[in-house]
Protein backbone atom coordinates (compact mmCIF):
# COMPACT_ATOMS: atom_id res chain seq x y z
CA UNK A 1 0.00 0.00 0.00
CA UNK A 2 1.06 3.58 -0.52
CA UNK A 3 -0.20 7.07 0.09
CA UNK A 4 -3.08 8.07 -2.12
CA UNK A 5 -2.61 10.62 -4.86
CA UNK A 6 -4.81 12.90 -2.79
CA UNK A 7 -1.68 13.31 -0.71
CA UNK A 8 1.12 13.19 -3.23
CA UNK A 9 2.97 16.48 -3.59
CA UNK A 10 2.40 18.03 -7.00
CA UNK A 11 4.72 16.85 -9.71
CA UNK A 12 5.40 20.43 -10.66
CA UNK A 13 6.78 21.25 -7.24
CA UNK A 14 10.32 22.49 -7.45
CA UNK A 15 12.95 20.73 -5.39
CA UNK A 16 14.23 22.59 -2.38
CA UNK A 17 17.62 23.96 -3.37
CA UNK A 18 18.26 26.24 -0.45
CA UNK A 19 17.34 29.84 0.44
CA UNK A 20 16.78 30.87 -3.19
CA UNK A 21 14.29 28.06 -3.71
CA UNK A 22 12.51 28.90 -0.46
CA UNK A 23 12.25 32.55 -1.56
CA UNK A 24 10.65 31.46 -4.84
CA UNK A 25 8.26 29.31 -2.79
CA UNK A 26 7.19 32.32 -0.71
CA UNK A 27 6.68 34.40 -3.87
CA UNK A 28 4.46 31.64 -5.27
CA UNK A 29 2.21 32.01 -2.24
CA UNK A 30 1.03 35.44 -3.43
CA UNK A 31 0.01 38.74 -1.85
CA UNK A 32 -3.59 37.68 -1.28
CA UNK A 33 -2.46 34.97 1.14
CA UNK A 34 -0.38 37.51 3.06
CA UNK A 35 -3.36 39.88 3.21
CA UNK A 36 -5.58 37.08 4.52
CA UNK A 37 -2.83 36.23 7.00
CA UNK A 38 -2.86 39.84 8.25
CA UNK A 39 -6.63 39.67 8.76
CA UNK A 40 -6.26 36.42 10.70
CA UNK A 41 -3.37 37.85 12.74
CA UNK A 42 -5.45 40.80 13.91
CA UNK A 43 -8.53 38.65 14.49
CA UNK A 44 -6.53 36.16 16.54
CA UNK A 45 -5.02 38.92 18.68
CA UNK A 46 -8.60 39.97 19.39
CA UNK A 47 -9.88 36.45 20.03
CA UNK A 48 -6.98 35.25 22.16
CA UNK A 49 -7.20 38.32 24.39
CA UNK A 50 -10.49 36.85 25.56
CA UNK A 51 -10.01 33.10 25.25
CA UNK A 52 -6.64 33.03 27.02
CA UNK A 53 -8.30 34.08 30.28
CA UNK A 54 -11.70 32.45 29.72
CA UNK A 55 -10.99 28.95 31.14
CA UNK A 56 -9.55 30.22 34.41
CA UNK A 57 -12.33 32.81 34.67
CA UNK A 58 -15.08 30.25 34.18
CA UNK A 59 -13.60 27.46 36.31
CA UNK A 60 -12.09 29.50 39.14
CA UNK A 61 -14.01 32.78 38.92
CA UNK A 62 -17.47 31.30 38.39
CA UNK A 63 -16.75 27.90 40.03
CA UNK A 64 -17.98 26.12 36.92
CA UNK A 65 -17.92 22.30 36.95
CA UNK A 66 -15.73 20.41 34.42
CA UNK A 67 -18.89 19.20 32.64
CA UNK A 68 -20.30 22.72 32.34
CA UNK A 69 -16.95 24.02 31.12
CA UNK A 70 -16.74 21.14 28.64
CA UNK A 71 -20.13 22.13 27.23
CA UNK A 72 -19.10 25.77 26.81
CA UNK A 73 -15.74 24.72 25.37
CA UNK A 74 -17.55 22.43 22.95
CA UNK A 75 -19.85 25.28 21.96
CA UNK A 76 -16.75 27.39 21.38
CA UNK A 77 -15.85 25.18 18.42
CA UNK A 78 -18.97 23.13 17.76
CA UNK A 79 -21.22 26.15 17.26
CA UNK A 80 -19.32 26.79 14.02
CA UNK A 81 -20.32 23.43 12.58
CA UNK A 82 -23.56 24.05 10.69
CA UNK A 83 -22.65 27.59 9.73
CA UNK A 84 -19.44 26.31 8.14
CA UNK A 85 -21.66 24.47 5.69
CA UNK A 86 -23.87 27.53 5.21
CA UNK A 87 -20.88 29.80 4.67
CA UNK A 88 -19.22 27.36 2.29
CA UNK A 89 -22.35 26.76 0.23
CA UNK A 90 -23.32 30.44 0.01
CA UNK A 91 -19.77 31.38 -1.04
CA UNK A 92 -19.90 28.78 -3.81
CA UNK A 93 -23.41 29.80 -4.80
CA UNK A 94 -22.78 33.55 -5.12
CA UNK A 95 -19.11 33.04 -6.09
CA UNK A 96 -17.96 35.73 -3.65
CA UNK A 97 -16.01 34.06 -0.83
CA UNK A 98 -14.60 37.39 0.34
CA UNK A 99 -18.07 38.79 1.09
CA UNK A 100 -19.10 35.74 3.12
CA UNK A 101 -15.79 35.70 5.01
CA UNK A 102 -16.13 39.44 5.71
CA UNK A 103 -19.59 38.92 7.22
CA UNK A 104 -18.19 36.25 9.53
CA UNK A 105 -15.28 38.44 10.65
CA UNK A 106 -17.62 41.39 11.28
CA UNK A 107 -20.03 39.26 13.35
CA UNK A 108 -17.21 38.04 15.59
CA UNK A 109 -15.93 41.59 16.05
CA UNK A 110 -19.32 42.89 17.20
CA UNK A 111 -19.93 40.05 19.66
CA UNK A 112 -16.78 40.90 21.61
CA UNK A 113 -18.81 43.72 23.13
CA UNK A 114 -21.58 41.26 24.03
CA UNK A 115 -19.49 39.92 26.89
CA UNK A 116 -19.65 43.40 28.44
CA UNK A 117 -23.40 43.16 29.03
CA UNK A 118 -23.98 39.52 30.01
CA UNK A 119 -22.35 39.71 33.43
CA UNK A 120 -21.58 36.46 35.26
CA UNK A 121 -24.34 34.33 33.74
CA UNK A 122 -22.81 31.14 32.38
CA UNK A 123 -25.76 30.64 30.03
CA UNK A 124 -25.46 34.14 28.60
CA UNK A 125 -21.70 33.74 28.24
CA UNK A 126 -22.28 30.50 26.35
CA UNK A 127 -24.76 32.24 24.04
CA UNK A 128 -22.35 35.07 23.25
CA UNK A 129 -19.58 32.57 22.58
CA UNK A 130 -21.92 30.65 20.28
CA UNK A 131 -22.65 33.81 18.26
CA UNK A 132 -18.95 34.64 18.09
CA UNK A 133 -18.16 31.11 16.89
CA UNK A 134 -21.01 31.38 14.37
CA UNK A 135 -19.04 34.22 12.82
CA UNK A 136 -15.99 31.98 12.72
CA UNK A 137 -18.08 29.27 11.11
CA UNK A 138 -19.20 31.59 8.33
CA UNK A 139 -15.71 32.82 7.52
CA UNK A 140 -13.49 29.76 7.84
CA UNK A 141 -14.34 27.79 4.70
CA UNK A 142 -14.52 30.85 2.37
CA UNK A 143 -11.19 32.07 3.75
CA UNK A 144 -9.51 28.70 3.23
CA UNK A 145 -11.03 28.47 -0.25
CA UNK A 146 -9.55 31.90 -1.05
CA UNK A 147 -6.16 30.55 0.00
CA UNK A 148 -6.50 27.50 -2.28
CA UNK A 149 -7.44 29.83 -5.16
CA UNK A 150 -4.61 32.28 -4.45
CA UNK A 151 -1.67 29.84 -4.67
CA UNK A 152 -0.60 27.19 -7.21
CA UNK A 153 -1.35 23.55 -6.29
CA UNK A 154 2.30 22.66 -5.63
CA UNK A 155 2.56 25.50 -3.06
CA UNK A 156 -0.65 24.91 -1.10
CA UNK A 157 1.22 23.56 1.92
CA UNK A 158 3.42 26.67 1.97
CA UNK A 159 0.40 28.93 1.46
CA UNK A 160 -1.46 27.46 4.41
CA UNK A 161 1.80 27.43 6.39
CA UNK A 162 2.30 31.16 5.77
CA UNK A 163 -1.31 31.91 6.68
CA UNK A 164 -1.25 29.77 9.82
CA UNK A 165 2.10 31.29 10.83
CA UNK A 166 0.63 34.77 10.67
CA UNK A 167 -2.48 33.49 12.44
CA UNK A 168 -0.29 32.07 15.19
CA UNK A 169 1.54 35.38 15.57
CA UNK A 170 -1.83 36.82 16.55
CA UNK A 171 -2.47 33.91 18.90
CA UNK A 172 0.95 34.52 20.45
CA UNK A 173 0.41 38.25 20.89
CA UNK A 174 -3.21 38.11 22.08
CA UNK A 175 -2.60 36.90 25.66
CA UNK A 176 0.35 39.30 26.01
CA UNK A 177 -1.78 42.22 24.85
CA UNK A 178 -4.49 41.16 27.31
CA UNK A 179 -2.00 41.06 30.17
CA UNK A 180 -0.72 44.49 29.15
CA UNK A 181 -4.21 45.97 29.02
CA UNK A 182 -5.07 44.45 32.40
CA UNK A 183 -1.92 45.89 33.92
CA UNK A 184 -2.54 49.35 32.45
CA UNK A 185 -6.23 49.43 33.41
CA UNK A 186 -5.99 48.12 36.95
CA UNK A 187 -7.22 44.60 36.05
CA UNK A 188 -10.33 45.90 34.27
CA UNK A 189 -11.79 43.11 32.15
CA UNK A 190 -13.99 45.64 30.32
CA UNK A 191 -10.88 47.31 28.93
CA UNK A 192 -9.73 43.99 27.48
CA UNK A 193 -13.09 43.46 25.76
CA UNK A 194 -13.22 46.94 24.25
CA UNK A 195 -9.64 46.68 23.00
CA UNK A 196 -10.39 43.25 21.58
CA UNK A 197 -13.36 44.61 19.64
CA UNK A 198 -11.30 47.47 18.18
CA UNK A 199 -8.55 45.14 16.98
CA UNK A 200 -11.11 42.81 15.39
CA UNK A 201 -12.67 45.79 13.58
CA UNK A 202 -9.23 46.67 12.20
CA UNK A 203 -8.98 43.14 10.81
CA UNK A 204 -12.30 43.58 8.99
CA UNK A 205 -10.99 46.85 7.50
CA UNK A 206 -7.86 45.11 6.18
CA UNK A 207 -10.06 42.43 4.59
CA UNK A 208 -12.20 45.03 2.83
CA UNK A 209 -9.27 47.08 1.56
CA UNK A 210 -6.57 44.55 0.69
CA UNK A 211 -8.03 41.07 0.13
CA UNK A 212 -9.17 40.36 -3.43
CA UNK A 213 -11.85 37.87 -4.36
CA UNK A 214 -10.61 34.84 -6.29
CA UNK A 215 -12.81 32.71 -8.50
CA UNK A 216 -12.19 29.40 -10.17
CA UNK A 217 -12.15 29.25 -13.97
CA UNK A 218 -15.53 27.61 -14.41
CA UNK A 219 -18.19 29.40 -16.52
CA UNK A 220 -20.37 31.84 -14.54
CA UNK A 221 -23.47 29.72 -15.19
CA UNK A 222 -21.96 26.64 -13.48
CA UNK A 223 -23.06 27.47 -9.98
CA UNK A 224 -23.39 25.12 -7.05
CA UNK A 225 -26.79 23.65 -6.23
CA UNK A 226 -27.85 21.72 -3.11
CA UNK A 227 -28.16 18.56 -5.21
CA UNK A 228 -24.61 18.96 -6.52
CA UNK A 229 -23.30 19.64 -3.02
CA UNK A 230 -24.73 16.33 -1.83
CA UNK A 231 -22.91 14.50 -4.60
CA UNK A 232 -19.61 15.34 -2.90
CA UNK A 233 -20.22 12.32 -0.70
CA UNK A 234 -20.13 10.06 -3.76
CA UNK A 235 -16.41 10.71 -4.06
CA UNK A 236 -14.36 8.12 -2.15
CA UNK A 237 -11.45 10.54 -1.44
CA UNK A 238 -13.89 13.11 -0.02
CA UNK A 239 -15.57 10.46 2.15
CA UNK A 240 -12.19 9.31 3.45
CA UNK A 241 -11.12 12.85 4.31
CA UNK A 242 -14.45 13.53 6.03
CA UNK A 243 -14.10 10.32 8.04
CA UNK A 244 -10.52 11.22 8.95
CA UNK A 245 -11.57 14.74 10.01
CA UNK A 246 -14.31 13.32 12.27
CA UNK A 247 -11.96 10.79 13.87
CA UNK A 248 -9.27 13.39 14.44
CA UNK A 249 -11.76 15.93 15.79
CA UNK A 250 -12.91 13.36 18.33
CA UNK A 251 -9.27 12.93 19.46
CA UNK A 252 -9.02 16.57 20.64
CA UNK A 253 -10.11 17.57 24.15
CA UNK A 254 -9.37 21.28 23.70
CA UNK A 255 -6.85 23.88 24.80
CA UNK A 256 -8.66 24.83 27.99
CA UNK A 257 -8.63 21.30 29.37
CA UNK A 258 -4.95 20.79 28.46
CA UNK A 259 -3.98 24.02 30.22
CA UNK A 260 -6.19 23.31 33.26
CA UNK A 261 -4.63 19.84 33.62
CA UNK A 262 -1.15 21.34 33.34
CA UNK A 263 -1.99 24.03 35.88
CA UNK A 264 -3.24 21.42 38.36
CA UNK A 265 -0.23 19.14 37.84
CA UNK A 266 2.36 21.88 38.38
CA UNK A 267 0.33 24.11 40.74
CA UNK A 268 0.86 27.11 38.47
CA UNK A 269 -0.39 30.49 39.63
CA UNK A 270 -3.61 31.75 38.07
CA UNK A 271 -1.81 34.89 36.95
CA UNK A 272 0.52 32.85 34.75
CA UNK A 273 -2.30 30.81 33.18
CA UNK A 274 -2.56 32.95 29.99
CA UNK A 275 1.15 32.36 29.36
CA UNK A 276 0.43 28.70 28.62
CA UNK A 277 -1.39 29.76 25.47
CA UNK A 278 1.57 32.00 24.61
CA UNK A 279 3.93 29.03 24.81
CA UNK A 280 1.78 26.93 22.48
CA UNK A 281 1.42 29.82 20.03
CA UNK A 282 5.17 30.43 20.00
CA UNK A 283 5.83 26.80 19.07
CA UNK A 284 3.10 26.99 16.43
CA UNK A 285 4.60 30.21 15.08
CA UNK A 286 8.04 28.70 14.67
CA UNK A 287 6.84 25.43 13.13
CA UNK A 288 3.88 26.27 10.87
CA UNK A 289 5.83 27.33 7.77
CA UNK A 290 8.52 24.60 7.96
CA UNK A 291 5.89 21.91 8.43
CA UNK A 292 3.78 23.32 5.59
CA UNK A 293 6.81 23.16 3.27
CA UNK A 294 7.61 19.66 4.52
CA UNK A 295 4.06 18.58 3.72
CA UNK A 296 4.50 19.77 0.14
CA UNK A 297 7.68 17.72 -0.16
CA UNK A 298 6.92 14.40 1.55
CA UNK A 299 3.12 14.35 1.50
CA UNK A 300 0.50 15.98 3.67
CA UNK A 301 -1.00 12.91 5.33
CA UNK A 302 2.26 11.88 7.08
CA UNK A 303 2.59 15.39 8.53
CA UNK A 304 -1.03 15.40 9.76
CA UNK A 305 -0.62 11.96 11.34
CA UNK A 306 2.64 13.09 12.96
CA UNK A 307 0.83 16.06 14.48
CA UNK A 308 -1.87 13.90 16.05
CA UNK A 309 0.76 11.47 17.30
CA UNK A 310 2.32 14.44 19.11
CA UNK A 311 -1.11 15.12 20.65
CA UNK A 312 -1.20 11.56 22.02
CA UNK A 313 2.21 12.19 23.62
CA UNK A 314 0.85 15.40 25.18
CA UNK A 315 -1.95 13.43 26.83
CA UNK A 316 0.52 10.82 28.07
CA UNK A 317 2.76 13.51 29.56
CA UNK A 318 -0.17 14.99 31.49
CA UNK A 319 -0.31 11.93 33.73
CA UNK A 320 3.37 10.92 33.53
CA UNK A 321 5.79 10.95 36.51
CA UNK A 322 7.60 13.94 34.98
CA UNK A 323 7.46 17.12 37.08
CA UNK A 324 9.08 20.53 37.16
CA UNK A 325 9.82 22.92 34.30
CA UNK A 326 10.51 20.18 31.69
CA UNK A 327 6.84 19.11 31.79
CA UNK A 328 5.22 22.40 30.69
CA UNK A 329 8.01 23.03 28.18
CA UNK A 330 7.53 19.62 26.53
CA UNK A 331 3.74 19.81 26.64
CA UNK A 332 3.58 23.29 25.08
CA UNK A 333 6.21 22.47 22.45
CA UNK A 334 4.42 19.29 21.37
CA UNK A 335 1.03 20.99 21.53
CA UNK A 336 2.29 23.75 19.24
CA UNK A 337 3.74 21.08 16.92
CA UNK A 338 0.34 19.39 16.84
CA UNK A 339 -1.38 22.57 15.69
CA UNK A 340 1.33 23.47 13.17
CA UNK A 341 1.23 20.01 11.61
CA UNK A 342 -2.54 19.72 11.35
CA UNK A 343 -4.43 23.01 11.21
CA UNK A 344 -3.66 24.21 7.69
CA UNK A 345 -2.18 20.99 6.34
CA UNK A 346 -5.49 19.11 6.61
CA UNK A 347 -7.14 21.79 4.46
CA UNK A 348 -4.26 21.65 1.98
CA UNK A 349 -4.89 17.90 1.82
CA UNK A 350 -8.55 18.55 1.00
CA UNK A 351 -8.06 21.21 -1.69
CA UNK A 352 -6.85 19.02 -4.60
CA UNK A 353 -9.63 16.41 -4.28
CA UNK A 354 -12.52 18.90 -4.39
CA UNK A 355 -14.12 20.08 -7.66
CA UNK A 356 -13.67 23.78 -8.39
CA UNK A 357 -17.31 24.84 -8.17
CA UNK A 358 -17.79 23.00 -4.85
CA UNK A 359 -14.40 23.70 -3.28
CA UNK A 360 -15.67 25.96 -0.49
CA UNK A 361 -18.63 23.69 0.26
CA UNK A 362 -16.32 20.66 0.42
CA UNK A 363 -13.90 22.37 2.77
CA UNK A 364 -16.85 23.41 4.94
CA UNK A 365 -18.16 19.85 4.97
CA UNK A 366 -14.84 18.50 6.24
CA UNK A 367 -14.49 21.28 8.82
CA UNK A 368 -18.07 20.70 9.99
CA UNK A 369 -17.44 17.01 10.62
CA UNK A 370 -14.33 17.89 12.60
CA UNK A 371 -16.12 20.58 14.63
CA UNK A 372 -19.08 18.36 15.55
CA UNK A 373 -16.72 15.57 16.62
CA UNK A 374 -14.81 18.05 18.77
CA UNK A 375 -18.03 19.24 20.43
CA UNK A 376 -18.85 15.65 21.44
CA UNK A 377 -15.29 15.02 22.59
CA UNK A 378 -15.17 18.12 24.77
CA UNK A 379 -18.48 17.36 26.50
CA UNK A 380 -17.55 13.71 27.07
CA UNK A 381 -14.15 14.64 28.47
CA UNK A 382 -15.75 17.10 30.89
CA UNK A 383 -18.19 14.39 31.97
CA UNK A 384 -15.37 11.85 32.41
CA UNK A 385 -13.37 14.35 34.50
CA UNK A 386 -16.39 15.01 36.73
CA UNK A 387 -17.20 11.31 37.19
CA UNK A 388 -13.76 9.64 37.38
CA UNK A 389 -11.28 12.49 37.93
CA UNK A 390 -8.79 14.22 35.62
CA UNK A 391 -6.16 11.43 35.56
CA UNK A 392 -8.60 8.75 34.40
CA UNK A 393 -10.19 11.16 31.89
CA UNK A 394 -6.90 12.06 30.22
CA UNK A 395 -5.82 8.40 30.12
CA UNK A 396 -9.00 7.58 28.26
CA UNK A 397 -8.40 10.52 25.92
CA UNK A 398 -4.90 9.23 25.14
CA UNK A 399 -6.23 5.78 24.23
CA UNK A 400 -8.99 7.17 22.01
CA UNK A 401 -6.59 9.59 20.30
CA UNK A 402 -4.13 6.78 19.53
CA UNK A 403 -6.94 4.67 18.04
CA UNK A 404 -8.08 7.66 15.95
CA UNK A 405 -4.56 8.12 14.53
CA UNK A 406 -4.35 4.45 13.53
CA UNK A 407 -7.81 4.50 11.92
CA UNK A 408 -6.99 7.73 10.06
CA UNK A 409 -3.81 6.21 8.68
CA UNK A 410 -5.87 3.40 7.14
CA UNK A 411 -8.29 5.93 5.66
CA UNK A 412 -5.54 7.98 4.02
CA UNK A 413 -3.46 5.06 2.73
CA UNK A 414 -5.12 3.74 -0.42
CA UNK A 415 -4.79 3.32 -4.17
CA UNK A 416 -7.39 5.73 -5.39
CA UNK A 417 -6.96 8.84 -7.48
CA UNK A 418 -8.44 12.30 -7.01
CA UNK A 419 -11.84 12.87 -8.57
CA UNK A 420 -12.39 15.19 -11.49
CA UNK A 421 -15.21 17.73 -11.52
CA UNK A 422 -17.16 15.45 -13.84
CA UNK A 423 -16.76 12.42 -11.57
CA UNK A 424 -17.97 14.26 -8.50
CA UNK A 425 -20.94 15.99 -10.08
CA UNK A 426 -22.09 13.13 -12.32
Amino acid sequence: MYLSSIDRPGSDAAPDAGPRSRLRGLKAVGGNVFALGTVSLLTDVSAEMVTAILPVYLVFGLSMSPLAYGMIDGIHTGATALLRLVGGYVADRIRRPKAVAGLGYALSAVTKLGLLVVGRSAGAIGLVIAVDRAGKGLRTAPRDALITLSAPPHALGRAFGVHRTMDSVGAFLGPLVALGVLAASGQAVDAVLVTSCCIAALGVLVLVLFVRDRRDERPPAARASPREALTLLRSAPVRRLLGAACLLGFAVIGDGFVYLLLQRREDLSLGSFPLLAVGTSLAYLLLAMPLGALADRIGRAPVVLGGYTALVVVYLLLFSPLHGWPLPVLVLLLYGFFYAATDGVLMALAGPVLPGHLRTTGIALIQTGQALAYLVSSVLFGLAWQMWGPAAAVRGAAVLAALAVVATAFLLINRSTPPTDTEVTA
